[in-house]
């Protein structure tokens, strides 16, 4: 919600506009915290892949109290919008510099002490150490929009920011998971269903029935003579784990069976590997290697949320120009992760 009820003031927001401010991860108590903050107006200066800085005018955006940094990692300051909605990052940028690509890719880096990226207004070359440029190597799909999905508003026309793709079907190990793929869809009354990216969830969620097809499917995957693998105790919020000694380590991560998200097209696959279907959890006596998707419910939203423990070390690229969505599957196959970008000075 924005206000634009005051007059204008002296400083870099003039005091003519304010946003409603929220925190996607935990819910705001506004009985609390004060929501309402002046937007901003300001320069903003980022790196560029040759280590120098480039500057955007008149970039928009909010300060927030401390009390809305509840629920974010330790350290976290503040968040960026990447999301197709007229005052994020990617798309500022894009009206700053017309002439650049309308486009951003990301890749989060699967370790804890060394960054990813976000590259903006860029479709390539993504130059990783190695030599390897994953721009082309990449897969896509459509990018769906959800005219009925959050912050949307049907009576101006104005589709949800968020990235929803069109998976058709799950796989694991190669075999077909049976699921209700009516749910797959947005439903064009509701805007629930469908299947969204999200770096808000750290795990995947799925609707309860596709949750009990791919959990009974990777379980007995799982247990075939080629992994042999048997369950014990699980942790919350998983209800599938496995003992870390007995499961082998990879290139890609836990030996396990191997999840394809099929999209638009039978050869358009997302591949998830051990690295991104699994959690390892150490605590106190405990060992284990869990299945990394949890229950999300019923249907009051998407009926899949693909969430940041999946993203690691895969490069996507949004492409909001052309609308669709590049994706790598894990570049450890290509033995590199997203901390190895080769920027002109050097791996930072």
């Amino acid at each position: 919600m924005d206000t634009c009820e005051d007059p204008p003031g002296p400083n870099c927001g003039n005091n003519s506009f304010s946003f409603l401010l929220d925190n996607p991860i935990k819910a705001v108590d506004y009985r609390k915290v004060n929501g309402i903050n002046a937007a901003l107006v300001d320069s903003l200066a980022l790196p560029n892949t040759q280590g120098s800085l480039v500057s955007i005018s008149n970039f928009i955006f909010s300060c927030a109290r401390t009390g809305f940094l509840k629920g974010l990692a330790k350290g976290v300051t503040g968040l960026a919008a990447l999301g197709n909605s007229n005052l994020s990052i990617p798309v500022q940028i894009n009206k700053a510099f017309p002439s650049s690509p309308n486009c951003f890719a990301m890749c989060l880096s699967g370790s804890t002490s060394q960054p990813g990226l976000v590259l903006l207004g860029s479709k390539g070359p993504y130059n990783f150490l190695q030599g390897i440029d994953l721009s082309k190597s990449l897969l896509y799909t459509p990018l769906v929009f959800n005219p009925l999905g959050r912050d949307s508003d049907p009576n101006t026309h104005r589709l949800s920011p968020e990235y929803y793709v069109g998976l058709t079907s799950i796989k694991v190990n190669g075999k077909m998971v049976a699921l209700n793929k009516a749910l797959l869809a947005i439903d064009g009354q509701s805007g629930t269903g469908g299947t969204r990216i999200s770096t808000i969830v750290p795990y995947t969620k799925l609707q309860s029935s596709i949750y009990k097809a791919f959990t009974l499917a990777f379980l007995k995957e799982a247990a075939s003579p080629s992994f042999n693998l048997t369950t014990t105790k699980p942790v919350k919020p998983f209800r599938v784990c496995y003992p870390a000694s007995a499961v082998k380590n990879t290139q890609m991560g836990p030996a396990v069976p191997i999840i394809e998200l099929v999209l638009d097209r039978q050869d358009v696959v997302w591949k998830m590997f051990g690295s991104n279907s699994m959690v390892r959890v150490t605590k106190k006596s405990v060992d284990l290697w869990c299945l990394g998707f949890v229950d999300g419910g019923g249907i009051d939203g998407p009926s899949i949320v693909i969430g940041g423990q999946q993203l690691e070390d895969n490069l996507l690229q949004f492409d909001l120009q052309s609308k669709k969505l590049g994706f790598s599957s894990s570049i450890l196959s290509k033995g590199t992760n997203c901390a190895d970008f080769k920027f002109s000075t050097g791996k930072i």
